[in-house]
């Protein structure tokens, strides 16, 4: 019975492409890996590398990925719209066929006693995580790269793998397992950012919105708008479809249109369900079996 493991892997760096071609190469050494996609956004200074394959396979090229982004990123030099505080900043491993969730904390783990050897301080999260206040990446990314030398010497934020102290040229990374993420942005016909972080504040969990969705406003300065950027923790509990009308009634406010959105990365083919019977009212008589490629 093949099992399929699924790695996301969001590295600081978006606009140097030849550095980006570099770590993809780092990536493709290891044979069977499905690259699913490769998205690099020069605002967020961020590329996200998203595969699948054999558990085994996948922790071998995020190893050689890994090894290669951090080889190459100074973390002293970055600057970016997107949260980070690490060369290789986030890794989720997702379950994604006949693999369970704890056998993909045990990937993590191995990831991260990995990473931790080459002198990364590394942070385990969400379902890799036991201590409750530090589950959540936001809070443990909180005060971003410029504030981890002086959060690393606090005891309760000490890393779970690696050295004790700060390393200025990798900064840190955070590992873990969780249920599959929709990364999903909505791009304002404005250029007026608090605008954006009014409408954030409608649809964050942190402050009153759905509970499953994290959210910020940032400035995309080469189209002169503001983008709502969010990761849809739970697309069963909170679908794309609600998230989108409620920004669309917020934007309306301030009188302001939705421009585009974009889909960063894979989208579970059900949370597109949910999509299509509310948008064209799809009968219950619709089956997913009815979609071919």
């Amino acid at each position: 019975m093949d099992k399929v493991l699924m790695a996301e892997v969001n590295i600081s760096e978006g606009t140097n492409i030849d550095l980006v071609n570099e770590v993809k190469e780092a990536l493709l050494s290891v044979d069977s890996i499905e690259v699913i996609d490769i998205d690099s956004n020069g605002d967020h200074n961020r590329t996200v590398f998203t595969y699948k394959g054999n558990p085994e396979l996948v922790l071998e090229a995020t190893k050689r990925l890994a090894k290669k982004a951090i080889e190459l990123i100074d973390m002293t030099k970055h600057k970016g719209q997107h949260p980070r505080m690490g060369a290789v900043d986030v890794v989720p491993f997702i379950p994604v066929k006949n693999y369970t969730t704890e056998e993909a904390v045990e990937i993590a783990k191995r990831f991260g006693k990995f990473l931790g050897e080459l002198g990364v301080p590394v942070y385990y999260y969400e379902d890799a995580q036991e201590k409750e206040y530090r589950k959540s990446l936001p809070k443990i990314r909180k005060g971003q790269y410029e504030a981890l030398e002086e959060k690393m010497k606090d005891e309760k934020w000490q890393p779970d793998e690696g050295p004790k102290d700060f390393n200025a040229k990798s900064g840190a990374t955070v590992t873990g397992a969780r249920f599959p993420l929709v990364a999903f942005n909505i791009n304002l016909e404005t250029d007026n950012l608090e605008i954006g972080k009014k409408i954030v504040k409608s649809v964050r969990a942190a402050t009153g919105g759905f509970t499953y969705i994290r959210a910020i406003a940032l400035k995309l300065e080469d189209k002169n708008q503001v983008q709502v950027s969010m990761n849809m923790v739970n697309y069963e509990k909170t679908p794309i479809h609600g998230v989108y009308e409620t920004i669309k009634s917020e934007a309306n406010r301030y009188n302001v249109h939705i421009h585009d959105t974009e889909l960063v990365g894979p989208v579970p083919l059900y949370a597109l369900r949910d999509v299509l019977d509310f948008y064209i009212k799809i009968s219950n008589t619709f089956s997913m079996d009815q979609i071919y490629s």
